[in-house]
């Protein structure tokens, strides 16, 4: 059943929450969205119909914060990035579920609901999402105190198009974008890419994705700028990639590319390729291989100290 709401920070996820349990809605943009238009009646759609949760007409964005048990100490935090070719988020499977995970390995999240690319509803859509997600890493580490957050330990995590997203927070994080007053870096810590759009680059790249952020026919100057392979220098942060060699949505070769950009600025980078498992799949819908990510991911983040 598909449920429209109105735009309401508190009522957003409404249909959502009986699902997830208690979690807050922080407004990325109380003061207005940068670039946005104002489009009477563009509302957010939450959909359910087939089983997995979904959102679309993202104009408002916000994150959902999920904080780690309590125990008196600072926890990492993740910025995470649902998938869905920049057309939809995939927030359950890629968002709520995620979060649960991580929060029972001590980890802090905010899934972010950020813009879908839009010339409706934005002057420029094709860097909407990269503001938000920029804006979402700055809060979190302004907010640190607050929010009982390692400032030193905010990564961002992306699934599919989200990755790109995260990626993109990753390698164009000092890139302006807005006009930022939170006086904090919006740099990752670390990223953790799972499935990841990675490219622009036509022979590679997710075509709905490609076409979804920048429009049917880019420049050759916008494909590489959001090819986030070409973008990788050696500040870019350290990063956990995971992709199947059978995906036939996003091919392998993104995570690929993007893993020798990083061994050849000297990035740490682990790079997880599994034979089957196709594309979507979450924390894991099967018992093959695939669906063991969950746990090498965080023997890796635990090899990075950042719990």
């Amino acid at each position: 059943m598909k449920t429209i709401l109105s735009f309401s920070i508190m009522c957003l996820l409404a249909g959502i929450t009986m699902l997830t349990g208690q979690t807050h809605h922080e407004p990325l943009w109380p003061d207005g969205v940068p670039g946005s238009k104002d489009v009477p009646g563009y509302e957010a759609i939450v959909d359910s119909s087939d089983n997995w949760v979904k959102m679309m007409r993202v104009a408002h964005p916000v994150m959902d914060y999920y904080p780690a048990p309590g125990d008196g100490r600072r926890h990492a935090a993740v910025v995470v990035c649902p998938g869905g070719a920049y057309g939809l988020l995939a927030i359950g499977h890629e968002g709520v579920e995620i979060a649960r995970w991580l929060n029972g390995l001590g980890v802090t999240v905010f899934v972010l609901k950020y813009r879908l690319p839009n010339d409706a509803i934005m002057s420029d859509k094709s860097i909407g999402p990269l503001q938000d997600v920029q804006r979402a890493i700055r809060l979190v580490r302004q907010h640190a105190i607050e929010w009982n957050i390692d400032a030193a330990h905010v990564g961002v995590m992306g699934f599919s198009a989200g990755g790109h997203l995260a990626a993109s927070a990753s390698t164009r994080y000092d890139e302006v974008v807005y006009e930022a007053t939170e006086g904090v870096s919006a740099r990752p810590d670390f990223s953790l890419l799972i499935y990841p759009v990675i490219s622009m680059d036509a022979a590679i790249t997710h075509a709905g994705s490609r076409e979804n952020l920048l429009g049917a026919n880019p420049t050759e100057q916008q494909v590489r700028l959001f090819s986030n392979e070409v973008q990788v220098n050696a500040t870019t942060p350290p990063a956990f990639l995971v992709h199947s060699m059978n995906d036939g949505a996003v091919s392998v070769q993104n995570s690929v590319r993007y893993a020798m950009a990083l061994q050849q600025h000297d990035v740490a980078c682990e790079l997880h390729l599994y034979e089957t498992g196709g594309h979507g799949y979450g924390l894991g819908r099967s018992t093959n291989t695939e669906s063991t990510w969950p746990m090498a991911c965080e023997k890796w983040m635990k090899a990075h100290g950042i719990f």
